[in-house]
């Protein structure tokens, strides 16, 4: 090998040590360093706060009447009244709860149904995988919606938890299945073997070795199932399935529709719950983005040379990803 050779390869060697020292201690945190991830933690983390503390720091009842009809925003009633005087601030604050309840219970539940089932099928194989698969299978036929409308519309008393476990256990298939492909993906990696060779359980595998390696696809499954429960829960109540005395952004809908707020002009009766919804659903994608370019190596490796490329004036946009080459120069 030349004394050239010999340059280059130092060079190199040198500017990846120099590229990469820095950020070694920073990958860690490198989701949290996702702006994406940041600002859709933070205002899903506000809702949640929101969720608890509600009831508590309502000005008024909800359900309190006043006469102070239909009146626009001002210092007394922040988000305005309905056309009987209640107040929509304090509606939506309660409402909060049973909005981010639905949500994480679905989310939580279908999300263990969908680890428990994907991931055994594809580390069993055999009959078990086939059997499972094909339950799969039949409830990602099954339209989400419609089940769910017809068996709330069964169940009229039926409270926000309720609704959460029928949303569950219908929109737990995708995940699965999803779950299931990583799975038999790894089952026969080197790690895996090495870990039956020495003579590893099969849970103790399962817990240290697969599951591991699926966290982030579960995180954005469960975000994925949150916003879909969200959703259906809000579309319920806008439509009068479930019941209309118990507060969410739906019920706020519900009655601004009944009571015809557009044609009257009083826009604050659904704007601040179309907004709220909006929020979260915003920062919902957000936390998703922010999985995918931390899951991604190529968005990944965008991300921790963000400032890099600003600097460059390269803006990476959706089907490329910017490589950017340095060499040093040679003095001599």
């Amino acid at each position: 090998m030349t004394a050239v050779d010999n340059t280059v390869i130092n060079d190199t060697v040198d500017l990846a040590t120099d590229a990469t020292a820095p950020d070694q201690g920073r990958r860690k945190f490198l989701f949290m360093r996702n702006a994406k991830a940041v600002t859709g933690l933070v205002i899903l983390g506000f809702f949640t706060l929101i969720a608890i503390i509600g009831p508590y720091i309502a000005p008024y009842d909800p359900n309190a009447r006043s006469k102070d009809i239909l009146q626009p925003p001002s210092m007394a009633h922040l988000f305005g009244t309905t056309h009987v005087g209640q107040d929509i601030f304090s509606q939506i604050v309660v409402g909060t709860r049973g909005v981010m309840v639905v949500g994480f219970v679905a989310g939580i539940v279908a999300t263990t149904i969908g680890v428990l089932i994907g991931v055994t099928a594809g580390f069993i194989g055999g009959w078990g995988d086939e059997s499972l698969s094909a339950l799969s299978n039949v409830f990602l036929v099954i339209p989400q919606l419609p089940l769910i409308i017809i068996i709330a519309g069964q169940l009229p008393s039926a409270g926000g938890l309720t609704v959460a476990l029928v949303i569950a256990a219908t929109g737990w298939a995708w995940g699965a299945r999803v779950l299931r492909a990583q799975t038999l993906s790894l089952r026969r990696r080197d790690f895996v073997e090495a870990a039956r060779a020495n003579g590893e359980k099969t849970w103790r595998i399962i817990t240290a070795e697969i599951l591991p390696n699926l966290t982030a696809i579960i995180a954005a499954g469960f975000v994925g199932t949150v916003g879909f429960a969200v959703l259906s829960q809000i579309t319920l109540s806008f439509i009068g399935i479930t019941s209309v005395s118990d507060w969410n952004w739906g019920t706020v809908l519900f009655w601004a529709q009944q009571q015809l707020a557009l044609q009257r002009g009083a826009w604050w009766w659904f704007v601040p719950a179309g907004l709220c919804i909006a929020l979260l659903g915003m920062a919902l994608t957000l936390i998703n983005f922010g999985i995918d370019e931390f899951v991604n190596p190529r968005l990944r490796s965008t991300g921790l040379n963000a400032r890099s490329l600003r600097k460059r004036k390269i803006r990476p946009r959706i089907g490329f990803t910017p490589v950017v080459y340095e060499a040093k120069e040679d003095r001599g």
